[in-house]
């Protein structure tokens, strides 16, 4: 990107997830294909992420809960602030993730001070 009054954000999300498949059994020896039956137990962790593309900074926020439009203007209010110190006007790039067009998210885009565009605009 050339232009040095625009800063470039590339977001996404991500979600990590182990579920328990190995353990140790006794089992006697006549019995050749032994089933065990698992405790439901599923560990997981999510993050939401944003690079910069001028320099690769990257900021990211751990999410204990789920992915959705709430959280992902908690995640948008941690990016401002990141690029706020810039005096540069944001561009925010987002998927087609159904949590990305959640309404408040444009209402804070629109009252951000430096203006916080989300979405891929047809120019910069």
């Amino acid at each position: 990107m050339q232009d040095d009054d625009v800063e470039v954000w590339a977001t996404d999300e991500v979600h990590f997830q182990q579920h328990g498949s190995r353990c140790r059994m006794w089992r006697p020896p006549e019995i050749r294909d032994p089933v065990l039956l698992h405790a439901p137990t599923r560990k997981s962790v999510g993050y939401f992420g944003a690079v910069r593309l001028r320099d690769g900074r990257f900021v990211f926020r751990l999410e204990t809960g789920k992915f959705n439009g709430p959280s992902f203007l908690q995640f948008l209010q941690q990016l401002h602030r990141a690029s706020r110190g810039t005096g540069r006007r944001v561009v925010v790039i987002t998927d087609n993730a159904p949590l990305s067009p959640f309404p408040t998210s444009q209402t804070l885009a629109r009252q951000a001070r430096p203006p916080f565009r989300l979405g891929l605009p047809a120019a910069l």
